[in-house]
């Protein structure tokens, strides 16, 4: 990843935020087994201020979509709010392995961290953080399910494991998948995200991603058009 290369993947730019499209595999802190990650490249995202944009919330290494950075104190502190009164609007697009028996549901489902030999792992645990997302079909085909997730709360890797929970894991997941030699990519996309007005006078910031590659294909198979 350049600098022309992240700069190119600005979905929306003003005075106090700017929303990247991360892609997939880019880790957005740094890490044992992260040598590349997005901090490196914060500085190119200056554009004139003297402080480089700070991230807002975060995305999983393997997910792609909409980031959303501040870029200064006040807009950082005022997007940390917003995030804990759930007023950021989030759609994230996942691709699963088979189908839900509605078109529309809720997942209610709490989820714990737990620790062991081969690493950490999240699950479904009564004892867990209250975890809620919400989530529709926009298409099916060839086994497969198009589904718009948009969680109400910001756990660690909530919507992988509330799909998994419904019996459709994410495809591509190797982690909470069928397959985990899975090279497919992890079909789990921030697809877009809309924000209220940071001062008065403003309008909402809002940005969409495009579908990452790895994605196009299982989406056309669920009727996706482009």
């Amino acid at each position: 990843m350049t600098e022309d290369e992240i700069k190119a993947r600005i979905l929306f730019k003003d005075q106090d935020v700017i929303v990247l499209d991360k892609p997939a595999g880019l880790a957005v802190h740094a890490g044992p087994n992260s040598p590349d990650h997005l901090e490196l490249y914060l500085d190119a995202l200056k554009f004139g201020w003297s402080m480089a944009p700070r991230l807002a919330h975060r995305l999983d290494r393997d997910t792609s979509g909409c980031l959303l950075l501040g870029r200064h104190d006040k807009s950082i502190k005022r997007l940390g709010k917003m995030f804990m009164q759930g007023r950021v609007e989030k759609a994230y697009w996942t691709v699963v392995h088979g189908t839900p028996p509605e078109d529309t549901g809720e997942i209610s489902a709490p989820i714990h961290k737990v620790t062991g030999k081969g690493g950490w792992r999240i699950i479904i645990d009564a004892a867990g953080q209250p975890a809620v997302t919400r989530w529709r079909v926009l298409g099916r085909g060839d086994g497969l399910s198009w589904i718009e997730c948009t969680p109400l709360t910001g756990r660690t890797h909530q919507i992988r494991v509330h799909m998994k929970h419904l019996g459709c894991p994410v495809r591509g997941d190797v982690y909470y998948g069928p397959d985990p030699e899975s090279e497919l990519g992890l079909h789990l996309q921030s697809h877009a995200i809309g924000v209220p007005p940071l001062s008065t006078g403003k309008d909402w910031i809002r940005a969409e991603a495009p579908p990452p590659p790895h994605m196009v294909q299982a989406l056309f198979m669920c009727g996706w058009i482009g």
